[in-house]
């Protein structure tokens, strides 16, 4: 059972088997593990925006919430909603603290945290931490929290290289029943920000205008839709 705050929704296609791993296969593999309930404890994701690490985080829940409870909490969408957004959600089997960098240095947030986090101690379940940095980089007010943090598992998502790129965008486009040539990803790459967060709009994008269009994804239709956009 998947547990979600008010108006938080998980990405349709945020699974593992829409995660292309690259250089960071040990990480995914820890992910799975975990969220098959064969480990348990706390993990910490980090790394820059776009590297996928609501993407894993979401794919955690998503597994996870087929055997039991688990609990999907973005941080970022949820801090204006004070501490008590987290209330609720201690019996978690899985718990997966989105953008934690957000709230840490904000005391009232860390005790809600830690609450949760000696919790997961107690009823010996698992959460996943993910950030922008390691959990030594960010402004932690409450030490024992802190060194909690810091004995977790912590793994640092490396974004993907070209190939990979490529080879994320075209098994998202033939997850959505498209073929996309590699002679159009490599032009997607080249005319635009090569992150994957970008990327991936320009997808949705052009996903929308072939299924109006009933075209294929080639280079000239690529061109004419994002012209337009």
């Amino acid at each position: 059972m998947l547990q979600l705050p008010l108006g938080v929704r998980l990405a349709d296609r945020a699974v593992f088997e829409s995660f292309v791993a690259g250089a960071n296969s040990a990480a995914v593999a820890h992910l799975q593990a975990l969220a098959d309930g064969r480990i348990a404890g706390a993990t910490w994701i980090a790394g820059p925006a776009g590297s996928g690490k609501t993407h894993l985080l979401q794919a955690v829940c998503a597994r996870a919430g087929a055997r039991g409870a688990a609990a999907f909490l973005p941080l970022a969408e949820l801090r204006a909603l004070g501490p008590g957004a987290l209330d609720g959600y201690a019996g978690a089997a899985c718990l997966c603290l989105d953008d934690v960098d957000a709230v840490a240095g904000e005391r009232e947030w860390e005790r809600a945290l830690f609450g949760l986090q000696r919790e997961v101690e107690e009823r010996g379940t698992a959460v996943v931490y993910a950030a922008a940095a390691l959990p030594g980089a960010l402004p932690a007010e409450l030490p024992d929290l802190a060194s909690r943090w810091a004995a977790a598992a912590s793994f640092t998502l490396r974004p993907l290289d070209e190939a990979g790129q490529r080879e994320a965008l075209q098994l998202r486009a033939r997850l959505r029943g498209l073929e996309l040539p590699p002679a159009t990803a490599r032009y997607l790459q080249n005319r635009y920000r090569r992150d994957m967060r970008t990327l991936y709009g320009l997808l949705d994008t052009l996903d929308t205008a072939a299924l109006q269009a009933q075209r294929r994804l080639t280079v000239p239709f690529i061109r004419a839709v994002l012209a337009r956009s």
